[in-house]
């Protein structure tokens, strides 16, 4: 899986590009990738995705946090 992990002010997210990767099961991987001994270490992860079909967007995020 292919990610970005960004922080700042205390928090840090590992992004993943919806566009391009499907996640099977985004809470699974945001406890797994989330944990700091055996995994990337963050506070979540957020997906990338595109935007709703009745919102006019440019992309839709969907966050999942490791607690």
């Amino acid at each position: 899986m292919r990610f970005v992990k960004m922080h700042g002010i205390g928090n840090d997210y590992v992004y993943v590009n919806g566009f391009e990767q499907t996640v099977g099961d985004p809470t699974a991987i945001a406890l797994q990738i989330s944990d700091r001994h055996f995994g990337v270490g963050s506070d979540g992860l957020i997906l990338i995705l595109p935007p709703a079909n009745d919102v006019d967007a440019h992309v839709r995020m969907r966050m999942f946090n490791a607690d």
